[in-house]
């Protein structure tokens, strides 16, 4: 084993949730250990944000380096490596990360969030930072004077388009369907402000122009008498799935959205195990920083009852007594 201590929870994710979760767990005196690659999940990448209680306007990145240091106060220890595999081991779970590393807890929370849509197109992967961009609130103030694109119709290209509306010269929104689907009525009222923006409804992206980088795209129906659209810079805003990997490894159950389903404490159908954030139903369509860090102080908060309940365990299996001698 890389480490030889048993945790009383492992932590997938390093967002929001995650970080709340180890706050939560370690003020009940529990030994937590936080696992990610990616610092800070999806609001570290959110550009501005002005709907966090406390804070009218913060960058989403400082405000996940907020949560670290909140974490990092109770020496919450963090492994800047994604769990790989989580597997249950009798009393223990057992955590392998993608390098390798194994760890040991007796309780697990899923914090691990959503993976952004792709379009599927060639190039959109090589041509990511070179035009393609998943984040508007990230890049737009790259593209200064330019003309860009968002394919999507839902709040977050809505938001996007209206803050590239901002920058960029012309913004092309581009959606699939016939109308926008149910963006927030402040952002639809921004967009429907700017006099640069271009809504082509009932149109698809299908092909992506370029040589070395994004010089335009291709549409399924043409506009101005032609298919092919020039631009600098593609935002693709059409939302993102949940990262249920490590919840099938453990048999967790799953609803007809591929979201982890819990109760109203965090609980999955499995023992021992819980999930919190974006990964989850936990708060409806609402996937937002503050609805996250709620659940995860739920999660922590259940993982408490569970291991009070039960004791440790997993440390007992691993110092080579059984159950019923400890009992």
């Amino acid at each position: 084993m890389a480490n030889e201590t048993i945790y009383d929870v492992l932590i997938a994710g390093q967002g929001a949730a995650g970080y709340a979760a180890a706050m939560y767990a370690a003020r009940y005196q529990m030994r937590p250990v936080v696992f990610g690659a990616v610092f800070g999940g999806e609001t570290a990448t959110g550009g501005l944000i002005e709907n966090y209680p406390g804070y009218p306007e913060i960058d989403g990145f400082e405000l996940m380096m907020k949560f670290r240091e909140h974490a990092q106060k109770y020496e919450v220890p963090i492994v800047d490596e994604d769990a790989a595999s989580i597997v249950r081991r009798s009393d223990c779970f057992e955590l392998t990360t993608d390098e390798g590393n194994v760890y040991l807890g007796a309780s697990v929370i899923l914090a691990v969030g959503r993976e952004r849509r792709t379009l599927g197109l060639e190039h959109e992967a090589e041509w990511t930072g070179r035009g393609v961009s998943y984040c508007s609130t990230c890049d737009a103030p790259l593209h200064r004077g330019n003309v860009v694109g968002v394919v999507g119709g839902g709040d977050s290209a809505v938001k996007g388009a209206a803050l590239l509306s901002k920058y960029a010269r012309q913004v092309y929104v581009i959606y699939r369907q016939d109308s926008f689907t149910r963006p927030e009525p402040v952002n639809l009222r921004q967009l429907e402000a700017a006099d640069n923006v271009t809504t082509l409804f009932n149109t698809n992206v299908v092909g992506l122009l370029g040589d070395d980088g994004l010089d335009g795209v291709v549409l399924d129906r043409p506009h101005a008498g032609s298919n092919e659209l020039a631009m600098h810079g593609l935002f693709i805003e059409i939302g993102a799935d949940p990262r249920v990997g490590l919840a099938e490894q453990l048999g967790v159950e799953l609803n007809e959205l591929n979201e982890v389903r819990v109760d109203k404490h965090g609980n999955t159908n499995v023992d021992g195990v819980f999930a919190a954030g974006d990964l989850t139903d936990a708060s409806g369509d609402l996937k937002q920083t503050i609805t996250a860090a709620a659940s995860g102080a739920l999660a922590a908060t259940a993982a408490y009852e569970y291991v009070s309940r039960h004791g440790n365990r997993c440390a007992m299996h691993a110092a080579g007594y059984s159950i019923a001698a400890a009992d």
